[in-house]
């Protein structure tokens, strides 16, 4: 690898989402150094942090049915039973639910759990309390991507924080999704619910920091033990 390579791999991809952000924040930048430069210096550091916010880095993801990733760069916030949103159409029986809790310095692109066919994709308005609490699932503005994967059906739900205000997805009803591909993102804190049948074990514990795309957070026919973990 020679210099040039070096230096390339050093800077992240920024998501094409962040540019009309970055390059707001770098006019307001220019405009507030116009009147101090202690302002400038705040809005830079500021417009470093957007670009920071919407970089797009590639991910190495395990291509095996069994295994289901994370969605979303952060930390898991809770595993167990939950009934998942009524909009989903998948009943009102508790599912496995995995939540990983985005903050303002996550990368906050969100990538596919499975690989599957898109049957729905629901978005309803809501509330923007903190995506941490467990209430946030069924009170904030939220969009739904349910897969039919080779396992059974799951779900991945975009939910809004309390900075958050705008849920983007790109993905279409009927089309296919491959296991860690880009889907969709969220602006500044938030959180992705992973919905999975009862055949899927939970593969991380509650604080656990999860890589969107690469953390492994459940597998299906695995055996139903949590894991155990340790805090060092």
């Amino acid at each position: 690898m020679n210099l040039v390579d070096t230096v390339k791999n050093a800077f992240v991809p920024i998501h094409r989402e962040g540019y009309p952000f970055i390059a707001g924040f770098a006019a307001a930048t220019l405009l507030l150094g116009y009147f101090s430069s202690t302002l400038f210096w705040i809005g830079l550091i500021l417009t470093a942090w957007c670009a920071y916010f919407f970089r797009d880095p590639e991910r190495v993801t395990p291509v095996d049915d069994r295994l289901v990733v994370s969605p979303a760069d952060g930390v898991v916030s809770a595993v167990g039973p939950a009934i998942p949103p009524r909009e989903l159409g998948l009943g009102t029986t508790e599912m496995t639910r995995i939540s990983v809790f985005m903050n303002v310095f996550s990368c906050h692109v969100n990538r596919a759990p499975v690989r599957g066919r898109i049957t729905r994709i629901e978005h309803r308005p809501g509330k923007f309390l903190n995506a941490e609490l467990d209430k946030a699932s069924q009170e904030n503005e939220r969009n739904g991507v349910v897969i039919e994967s080779p396992n059974g059906t799951v779900a991945a739900v975009q939910i809004a924080g309390l900075v958050a205000r705008r849920i983007v997805c790109w993905a279409d009803t009927g089309g296919t999704l491959a296991v860690g591909e880009r889907f969709g993102l969220i602006r500044f804190g938030s959180r992705v619910d992973v919905f999975l049948p009862a055949n899927a074990a939970p593969r991380v514990a509650v604080g656990q920091t999860a890589v969107a795309g690469e953390t492994i957070i459940a597998e299906f026919g695995g055996a139903q033990a949590a894991p155990l973990v340790r805090i060092s």
